[in-house]
């Protein structure tokens, strides 16, 4: 069997389950879906069934929704959405695209490729969007509709697939008496359920009829124009079924216009990248099993996953006010702590064994996704002790980071993905340029300075200080920002070098800038990244008020606009 074609227990199983929430004595609700992306997203959210909408999979298209799409573009697209997920499908059918005819192919072609059901409605083909001047569309004559919904039973061959009769008498100022009177006709004609349709913003229409309809039979509606109307409302009603009709598409449109709107002006992603779905997240959505087992095959055999080492052990300087009960890489920036921004940008980019070194109230440290190791004299010694608590055991390649950064997640990826034994991160802006505090003072030296318009031309670190008098020599060519990335075999030379180090007798004293400084007097080359601005340190009170706002920027569009109240 084809591996597009669904069996028929897969057919069955959908048709019967749709069925089912028609008839349930509880509400129900069908999400819409236009593709078979959408139609994942709906089921991983929990719905139990799709709403394969008219508007959406035309919006989709770029076409109008007047049956633009033809009914074999739209039964293609439902084939897509029924492999991509197995919940059972109401396709919004319009008018059946034709006469009795139509209709019954229609229902064979549905029942071919695992479709639940169709919902057709009583206007003339070919037809136009209800909410589009609703008054002026002529309705199909009653006898005519009823022979297509019994022309549709008649061909089915599922006993559980369901058509779904759709009344726009109110739509079209008919009244509640000719929409009552079509329903009860169509009912009688086979309708497996009424769907009742109203453009009005408050439910007045929907509720008279569903009282005076009386539970004849199930009853589905579209609340997107009285939407404000509470839930339990349709609950108390008899509602069968509730359809959310058009909102993925919606949603959809909201986002990319957006993003679009931002790239298209700032010419740059470096703005969006991290408030949009990553790629990685396309491709599980995608269902692409395959592509770790591609990973292997395709890239470097070499390339082991990645560690991490962050230096946490600080109170911070500065910011005693906020750090009584919890250490510096605890404080809450824009709603998670600081080592929460830190660990999540790392896993982002496959950095997931992390080690954390602690002192200060570390007992405060959220371990999640961690391995925690104490400097118990951090209160005496500096970076460089720190470093040693942990550096023995290195073995794959490492970043080696402060704990107070935040920072765009392209930075990380650039480093880890460098050939360079040693490699290291260096902000060519000013610190007025990139909103940095003016206390941070490790200026790097390097081989040449940043020249933005090329790119691929090596740079070596040349030397880095923290020590302001240095700087009234030749001029810095930047600021080493606090990331330090180790390959391979400069996970050895680098612990031969911190062996050495930890021999001298001012070994406690030193930081991060010394080992870097040694490294090159070992003969190691580090490799700069240069960077222009994109990150912040957490240094004092004002760096942490300001690392909100940064930290914001890096929220996910949908985040957002959730938290802001989406748009009705």
């Amino acid at each position: 069997m084809n591996a597009r074609e669904p069996s028929f227990v897969t057919i069955a199983s959908r048709s019967a389950r749709l069925r089912q929430m028609l008839t349930s004595n509880e509400l129900e609700f069908l999400m819409e879906a236009h593709n078979g992306i959408s139609a994942r997203i709906a089921r991983e959210a929990g719905f139990k069934g799709i709403w394969g909408s008219g508007l959406a999979i035309s919006a989709q298209y770029g076409v109008r929704d007047n049956n633009e799409a033809s009914w074999t573009q739209v039964v293609d697209t439902l084939e897509f959405m029924a492999d991509a997920s197995d919940l059972p499908i109401l396709l919004d059918g319009d008018t059946g695209y034709g006469n009795f005819n139509n209709v019954r192919r229609l229902v064979r072609k549905l029942e071919q490729r695992g479709i639940a059901g169709v919902c057709i409605e009583d206007k003339v083909f070919p037809k136009t969007n209800s909410f589009i001047n609703g008054e002026a569309q002529p309705l199909a004559d009653i006898d005519e509709f009823c022979g297509k919904i019994k022309a549709g039973k008649d061909s089915q061959t599922d006993e559980h697939f369901s058509i779904v009769a759709r009344v726009e008498a109110l739509i079209a100022g008919w009244g509640m008496e000719e929409a009552l009177k079509r329903a009860e006709a169509y009912r009688q004609a086979g309708a497996d359920a009424i769907l009742i349709h109203s453009k009005l913003s408050r439910p007045d229409e929907i509720l008279e009829f569903a009282r005076e309809w009386a539970g004849r039979g199930p009853l589905v509606i579209v609340p997107t124009k009285y939407y404000s109307t509470p839930t339990e409302v349709f609950r108390k009603a008899g509602i069968s079924t509730v359809i959310w009709a058009n909102h993925q598409i919606r949603a959809a449109t909201s986002a990319m216009q957006a993003v679009v709107k931002e790239i298209y002006e700032n010419q740059t992603l470096v703005n969006v990248e991290d408030r949009i779905a990553t790629v990685n997240e396309i491709f599980r959505l995608q269902d692409a099993d395959e592509y770790s087992e591609a990973e292997e095959r395709y890239l470097s055999a070499s390339r082991a996953s990645g560690s991490a080492v962050v230096l946490a052990a600080s109170r911070g300087k500065g910011l005693e006010a906020v750090t009584t009960d919890r250490p510096k890489v605890m404080l809450p920036i824009a709603g998670k702590p600081l080592l929460r921004w830190l660990v999540d940008a790392f896993k982002k980019q496959g950095v997931n064994d992390i080690t954390v070194v602690g002192g200060y109230r570390a007992d405060a440290i959220d371990t999640a996704g961690i391995k925690l190791v104490v400097n118990e004299r951090h209160e005496q010694t500096g970076e460089l002790a720190s470093l040693a608590c942990a550096v023995d055991g290195l073995q794959n390649d490492t970043v080696i980071s402060y704990g107070d950064l935040l920072f765009r997640s392209y930075i990380v990826r650039d480093l880890v993905d460098s050939e360079a034994a040693f490699s290291v991160v260096v902000d060519s802006s000013s610190a007025a340029e990139s909103g940095a505090n003016q206390s941070v003072r490790d200026f790097a030296w390097c081989s040449s300075a940043d020249d933005r318009g090329l790119f691929g031309n090596k740079v070596l670190l040349r030397r880095v200080s923290s020590n302001e008098a240095d700087v009234k020599g030749e001029a810095p060519h930047g600021r080493w920002i606090g990331l330090l990335n180790v390959r391979g075999a400069g996970c050895e030379r680098l612990q031969a070098v911190m062996k050495t180090l930890r021999a001298r007798p001012d070994f406690d004293s030193l930081d991060m800038p010394a080992l870097l400084n040694a490294l090159m007097e070992a003969g190691e080359e580090i490799e700069v990244q240069y960077v222009h601005g994109h990150w912040r340190g957490v240094n004092d009170l004002e760096d942490f008020r300001r690392a909100g706002d940064f930290a914001h920027e890096q929220t996910p569009l949908a985040k957002v606009d959730a938290a802001g109240g989406a748009a009705q």
